[in-house]
């Protein structure tokens, strides 16, 4: 029998490929991946509490939208919907005082995009404490 070593070339990998491809998945997890956003506004949420009201309430703003979204502004009629309304009689009623609280209560009828439009025009004039007021349900089906 003829046993001889066979002269060949060794097996080598090439890794070059595979070096490729893992920085191209790198490269697209980093695009691809979404930063979280700190929020600009704190909210405070509603809850179910027998405590009083705010002690000092001529030192808050309460916003109050009906069902077919007119809007009230402690206790005064606000003309339109409108955002330039909104802008107006919030900086007629605090001036550039934005520490002022800011109550929010709407009608459980009321549409969406009133509650979001005044929720925007707030932080877009700077308020930072905003509450969104709640009614207890009066009976259990509700």
């Amino acid at each position: 029998m003829n046993f001889r070593k066979r002269t060949g070339e060794e097996l080598a990998i090439d890794l070059t490929s595979l070096i490729d491809v893992v920085f191209i998945l790198l490269l697209f997890f980093m695009v691809s991946t979404t930063f979280e956003r700190p929020a600009s506004m704190k909210i405070t949420l509603p809850e179910a509490s027998a405590e009083a009201e705010l002690a000092d309430p001529t030192k808050r703003l309460e916003l109050v939208i009906d069902k077919e979204g007119k809007m009230y502004l402690n206790d005064q009629e606000l003309v339109d919907d409108r955002v330039e309304t909104l802008i107006a009689a919030f900086t007629q009623e605090v001036g550039d005082n934005r520490k002022v609280p800011l109550v929010l209560r709407a009608d459980r009828e009321t549409p969406h995009h009133f509650v979001v439009t005044a929720m925007d025009v707030a932080a877009q004039l700077g308020f930072t404490d905003l509450s969104i007021a709640t009614d207890r349900p009066s009976g259990k089906g509700e």
